[in-house]
């Protein structure tokens, strides 16, 4: 009987170069005795021979497997895991067998990794230690289910690339000061704050995206399982949150009453109709006087009123959304309506004053289809935004900003009249005919739909990590 004794149960490079030898020496997996060195050598194992010269080929697949599932906890996996190889090095189509109890296994173990993998991306909350040579230092407690350190620190590293921090678990811990990434021994939850002064922002937001007329307990709790809520700030917020659920949704209910506006016709009339399109508007206000007017497309019919954008006129950032929402359209001011939110505070957040920006949107009528008292957002089509951008236009010939934020797709194609995905544009600056900056992102109202708190939460701070590369370009 061959014995393994793995000195670091979880480190895949450690089984893989004892799984490699046994496989090259003809090996089989009922002659070899797996166990970690905390349980201790077998008094009558006999230690495993060097390989003979020569690859083993296995499929790619099983590799990558192979090597999140050496995370799991179950101590079995070393043994289990080589007598699928072994079976997999004779049989090149064993992983197509669904029906085999050896791959049902290694199917089963690989999703729980790799939930496991998601519940740590998700639910990792960094509290801050201070700053130290220019940088802000952060560190985090985690408990995870199985060994998944090194698969999880990768992503962590990639997102928080401008800061020192450290992600403690029992198992193993993942240092990153900047340069490389490295990994020491386990640790406790004492060597961690249990809590700093950004969580209250982090509980304002929670609370402000908490959708009470989606809530469903037990989706909310298959996604994220109460062993998981005493690491998050957000937690104790959850049981009031749920308790007041029905009494907002009635809110929203009373609050959701907006039809076009009566006034609508008063308000048109006050502006002389020979502002409507003329070319030679030379201010913001008249340029907001005769959009009001405008009746390019069939999209004023509807609307309460036409909103310009608002901001001052020497603005060096200028923000562009897609179109005004229900209440921009009652109040005729951009942005002032749930997106208009979560926006304001994103900008605090990435140090932009909104008072020094100019905020406008591609289309400047509320479309919307009617659904009993209430109506429902709809999309702009190409041809509107097309047809809308001259007033676009003249609202940065006004403005001359030097740089531009475009708030979704329809804002990306008002500014540069093609169509273009986010996804292609943004992480980049890029130069607008005239020497304008353009910086490409998500809307905020993005984040409010999305049902996925964990995604909207990651989403959210890439939405920031945006607005604040604006700042520094335009500074």
């Amino acid at each position: 009987m061959r014995e393994v004794v793995l000195a670091a149960p979880g480190d895949f490079a450690e089984w893989r170069s004892a799984a490699r030898g046994l496989l090259a020496n003809g090996v089989a997996p009922e002659d070899v005795s797996w166990c970690d060195s905390a349980a201790g050598a077998s008094l009558f194992g006999e230690a495993a021979a060097p390989a003979r010269a020569g690859a083993v080929a296995l499929p790619r697949e099983l590799l990558e497997i192979a090597e999140r599932v050496i995370c799991h906890r179950d101590p079995e996996v070393p043994a289990r895991l080589y007598r699928i190889i072994w079976r997999a090095a004779r049989d090149r189509l064993l992983l197509a067998r669904a029906t085999d109890a050896d791959v049902d296994w290694l199917r089963k173990a690989d999703k729980a990794i790799r939930r496991d993998v998601h519940k740590m991306h998700a639910f990792v909350r960094f509290r801050r230690l201070g700053e130290e040579a220019g940088r802000e230092r952060f560190a985090a407690w985690f408990e995870p289910a199985h060994r998944i350190v090194r698969l999880t620190a990768p992503f962590f590293q990639r997102r928080f690339t401008g800061m020192d921090w450290v992600i403690v678990t029992p198992d193993a811990r993942a240092i990153w000061h900047g340069e490389t990434l490295v990994y020491g021994p386990g640790g406790t939850r004492d060597e961690v704050p249990a809590s700093d002064v950004v969580e209250d922002q982090w509980r304002t937001y929670y609370g402000a995206i908490f959708n009470p007329a989606r809530v469903k307990v037990d989706a909310m709790r298959a996604e994220m399982p109460k062993k998981y809520w005493k690491n998050l700030p957000e937690a104790q917020d959850i049981a009031p949150l749920l308790a007041g659920a029905e009494a907002r949704v009635e809110r929203m209910r009373e609050a959701a009453v907006s039809m076009a506006n009566p006034l609508t016709d008063k308000w048109r009339t006050r502006v002389p109709d020979e502002l409507a399109l003329d070319d030679n508007v030379t201010t913001l206000d008249g340029l907001a006087k005769a959009i009001d007017r405008c009746t390019r497309c069939p999209l004023y019919c509807n609307a309460t009123q036409g909103v310009a954008g608002e901001g001052p006129e020497a603005a060096r950032i200028m923000l562009v959304g897609e179109q005004p929402g229900d209440q921009e359209d009652l109040q005729g001011r951009p942005f002032v309506g749930p997106a208009g939110q979560v926006l304001d505070e994103a900008l605090e957040e990435a140090g932009l004053d909104r008072t020094r920006l100019f905020l406008t949107n591609a289309v400047k009528h509320f479309k919307f289809e009617p659904r009993g008292k209430r109506r429902l957002h709809q999309n702009p089509t190409t041809g509107e935004i097309d047809i809308c951008r001259w007033w676009l236009d003249k609202e940065r010939a006004l403005v001359k900003p030097d740089l531009i934020v475009t708030l979704g797709a329809s804002a990306l194609r008002g500014v540069t009249g093609k169509s273009a995905s986010i996804k292609s544009m943004r992480g980049a600056a890029h130069e607008l005919e005239g020497g304008t900056k353009l910086i490409a992102t998500i809307h905020p109202s993005f984040l409010l739909r999305m049902p996925d708190r964990a995604r909207a939460a990651e989403e959210r701070e890439a939405f920031v990590a945006d607005l604040i590369r604006a700042r520094k370009l335009a500074a």
